[in-house]
């Protein structure tokens, strides 16, 4: 049994994310201690209760201290098996998040996964729904993975009811390894701005305000808008470009402009650092690159959450990971397996 402290690092979910997942992979069992312990309400929340009920679907694991608000769980897995189900978070909870858990474990599947999710698809401390399937997923695809995401509908704190589909095909992953093609798209940067159940102007806004910072200088913005009246109240703001994105969700009292003004400055630090990709998709590569035994990529900066699952990998797997700083420590960095 490998065990691990929940509160190492980040001390978040991430942890018992990954540590879940490559435990099905590799047909360990495994204790998670201090799970969330840094958090202010620590232990398992739903949407992390959730989590691991999918996981353990996927491969008919056996749990103990799987309850609200548990700091010590043991996850026994056995064989991974494709699944064919629907999922309720029950809450806001972040649907991408969700999808993180089952994601690597699901390509070693005998057959193929299909979900339909229902929860939070764009929410705060989470990528969005787009950021994944236009960011995360085309990533994964230059190693192999293979994958599609619908989204049906949105949904926003604190009421979820958003609704998205994922299929999952068996794959072999391969390594991760400098991708050209993602230099020939920062030209121009997509996204889309959101709302429902507000004016449609508040996307407007949103858009508007991103585009006017992005083209300020010289970067060309294509930038959908929709206005919906899906279940839940709320608004957002994804932008893409190669393999670069941002996120930023709208709240009460947050104005609209300032809600884009976020997503575009965030979007243009990591464009004009010249790294492969950004901070967040960082650290999600990080367990297939693991499995996959090779790779490298350049970041501008190397994240708590990214440092943290290097060590779940590390523990977990036999490999290790090796950061290398640029001249006199200036530029991108670059993590590789080594």
């Amino acid at each position: 049994m490998i065990e691990i402290d929940g509160s190492y690092g980040e001390g978040g979910g991430q942890i018992l994310r990954t540590a879940v997942s490559l435990s099905a992979i590799i047909g360990e069992d495994i204790h998670v201690t201090n799970i969330r312990r840094n958090r202010p309400k620590e232990g398992l929340k739903p949407q992390h209760l959730t989590s691991i009920k999918t996981a353990a679907m996927l491969c008919d694991a056996d749990i103990k201290g799987f309850f609200p608000g548990s700091t010590d769980i043991y996850f026994s897995p056995s064989e991974i098996k494709g699944v064919n189900d629907t999922i309720s978070i029950g809450t806001a909870g972040s649907i991408p998040l969700l999808v993180q858990t089952i994601m690597p474990m699901a390509i070693f599947a005998k057959d193929k996964t299909k979900l339909r999710i229902s929860g939070g698809t764009d929410v705060s401390w989470s990528p969005s729904i787009d950021y994944l399937k236009e960011v995360t997923l085309k990533a994964l695809r230059i190693m192999g993975y293979q994958a599609d995401i619908t989204l049906i509908e949105r949904g926003y704190y604190p009421k979820g009811g958003g609704i998205a589909e994922i299929e999952i095909t068996p794959s072999i992953l391969r390594g991760f390894y400098h991708p050209d093609e993602n230099k020939s798209e920062n030209n121009i940067i997509h996204g889309v701005s959101h709302c429902s159940r507000l004016p449609e102007h508040v996307a407007k806004r949103q858009a508007e305000s991103a585009m006017k910072i992005l083209n300020e200088i010289g970067k060309e913005a294509e930038i959908d808008i929709t206005s919906d009246k899906f279940r839940s109240t709320g608004s957002g703001i994804t932008l893409w470009s190669g393999l670069a994105g941002s996120v930023s969700i709208g709240k009460r009292g947050l104005p609209a402009e300032k809600v884009g003004e976020y997503a575009a400055k965030e979007m243009l630090d990591e464009l004009l650092s010249g790294a492969e990709v950004d901070v967040h998709l960082a650290d999600q590569l990080i367990p297939y690159m693991g499995l996959a035994g090779e790779g490298s990529f350049t970041v501008r900066e190397v994240s708590n959450h990214c440092l943290t699952n290097m060590h779940i990998t590390e523990k977990m797997l036999d490999v290790r990971f090796g950061i290398n700083y640029g001249k006199e420590k200036k530029g991108p960095l670059e993590i590789t397996v080594e």
